[in-house]
């Protein structure tokens, strides 16, 4: 008949036979500096306390551990013996612990959009959802690639398309309107003062589809301006919509602007909109997140951070006429 749950003498450790661990650590760094004053300053002890603690030790065990000598201390040979186990001990019960310890859980939020929105709105923001939340991680994948949420590990992804397919938490709808810096649009020598004036400019462009003209995000403005066709003088190309920004605002040309994507550039007096009237793009801004992100506080408090920040650069919104 199998016997259960049975312990013998051997297996049972009682409290008499091993020294208080408080003891046994004090004895450890004193037998290593062999001094109780640099053992007492490790340990934020006093000195006499580390003495008293190694005279109980000693009187535990019924033997001297060190022969104390004039400004010196050295271990006496049971000294030794129980300097080596101490150690030993020690060791054994830090590496113990540190595999023990639960790991805190990584607070993380993933999310994915594009490279424009991530450069000119995310990022001059994120500051302020990290100082709120300075335990959580974000991890951006900016990228013009349509992300499957689930297999890419990504809790939300801020989506950037036609309103009539848009899905998930709405953001911000997008306005389009001519920009450049400052320096270009009070060039007296080539104002810019109606749009036939940009025919005298360059048109900073972002790369298109094949067969899609250079200009066809200036359709919207167009159309509300009565113009059949932007024309003008030469064209520098970009793959990033940032890099095309990037060159309006050292004065390289004119660019089309999106709003609220560059509402602080223009705020900042560092682009201008020399015509002034917006124009709907009919594209926005959607929040669509994962079943991970619904399930993860974190990426809840990043929606509602993003959502709250979309309502601040949403006011005042620039008029039609």
């Amino acid at each position: 008949m199998p016997i259960q749950n049975v312990k013998t003498a051997s297996s049972a450790i009682g409290r008499e036979e091993l020294p208080p661990l408080d003891l046994l650590r004090s004895f450890e760094a004193s037998a290593r500096h062999l001094s109780f004053t640099l053992a007492a300053q490790e340990l934020f002890l006093t000195q006499s306390a580390i003495s008293r603690q190694i005279q109980q030790m000693e009187a535990w065990l019924g033997v001297a551990l060190f022969e104390r000598r004039h400004r010196a201390l050295v271990l006496t040979e049971a000294g030794a013996v129980m300097h080596r186990a101490a150690v030993d001990a020690l060791e054994r019960l830090r590496d113990a612990t540190a595999r023990v310890r639960a790991v805190p859980a990584l607070r993380q939020v993933a999310m994915t959009c594009t490279p424009g929105f991530a450069s000119l709105w995310l990022i001059p923001r994120l500051a302020r959802f990290t100082e709120r939340h300075p335990d959580v991680d974000v991890r951006i994948s900016a990228t013009l690639e349509l992300l499957d949420l689930d297999r890419s590990q990504l809790d939300l992804a801020v989506r950037f398309c036609p309103t009539e397919d848009g899905h998930g938490q709405p953001l911000f709808e997008e306005w389009v309107v001519p920009m450049c810096s400052p320096r270009l649009a009070e060039n007296s020598a080539n104002p810019l003062l109606q749009p036939a004036d940009l025919v005298r400019h360059t048109l900073l462009a972002v790369e298109q589809h094949p067969g899609m003209p250079l200009t066809v995000e200036w359709e919207p403005w167009a159309r509300l301006m009565g113009v059949s066709e932007v024309r003008m003088k030469n064209t520098v190309r970009f793959t990033q919509y940032a890099d095309a920004v990037a060159a309006a605002m050292q004065g390289q040309g004119v660019v089309i602007g999106r709003l609220p994507l560059l509402a602080e550039l223009v705020a900042s007096g560092r682009l201008v909109t020399p015509f002034g009237s917006c124009a709907a793009s009919q594209r926005g801004y959607y929040v669509v997140p994962s079943a991970r992100g619904t399930a993860n506080p974190d990426a809840q408090d990043f929606v509602r951070w993003l959502r709250s920040e979309a309502e601040a650069a949403l006011a005042p919104q620039p008029a039609i006429p």
